[in-house]
């Protein structure tokens, strides 16, 4: 299921009538880092895609979110939706004035109980990154299975508002506890319009 939702959405243009993708960065775990940072995004495309397998070097609690800031923008200038399902249930969350994007279901923690093979995945959209006379909108489809621990197989919807009209030129994504993983790769790409 995740491969084929994740490649209608990749292969389907990100929001703005189906341009063409070309790789900016991409970045590797390395173990002894918790934050990964995308400097001088060039403003040449119409909006930005994130790829990503994540998992954490964390052995606390297996909570699955990333945040993800803007421009150096720690403030509280971001808003989230978020729903969620496992197969058996589903819920629903939000929130203002937080001080960056969630992106929820896509961080797997190392506790013993979850095979060290397993990563979280997620394709975050960025819309309209250099427009100046708008806010930021971002939507996020992310999941992981935790090996019939702590949640299950699990699909989750995210999406959020930077209340910004600035340019992003600069992205920040935190793994929320513990560091990367070396199995980790988060990529970033520019949509053409």
């Amino acid at each position: 299921m995740f491969g084929v939702s994740l490649g209608i959405i990749d292969s389907g243009g990100a929001g703005g009538g189906g341009g063409s993708f070309e790789s900016i960065a991409t970045a590797v775990g390395t173990g002894s880092s918790g934050i990964i940072t995308f400097n001088s995004i060039p403003s040449t495309y119409k909006h930005l895609q994130i790829r990503i397998l994540c998992k954490s070097t964390s052995t606390s609690s297996p909570s699955s979110q990333m945040y993800m800031t803007f421009n150096n923008d720690s403030g509280g200038n971001y808003t989230y939706h978020r729903l969620r399902g496992d197969g058996s249930t589903v819920g629903a969350a939000g929130a203002t004035g937080i001080t960056g994007v969630i992106i929820d279901g896509v961080v797997v923690r190392s506790p013993a109980y979850i095979d060290n093979n397993i990563c979280g995945t997620a394709i975050i959209d960025i819309q309209d990154y250099t427009a100046t006379t708008r806010n930021k909108t971002v939507r996020a489809l992310s999941g992981a299975d935790r090996n019939s621990t702590a949640g299950d197989l699990f699909i989750v919807l995210n999406s959020s508002v930077w209340l910004n009209t600035a340019a992003i030129s600069r992205i920040d994504l935190d793994v929320n506890g513990g560091n990367y993983a070396t199995n980790s790769v988060i990529s970033l790409y520019g949509i053409k319009g």
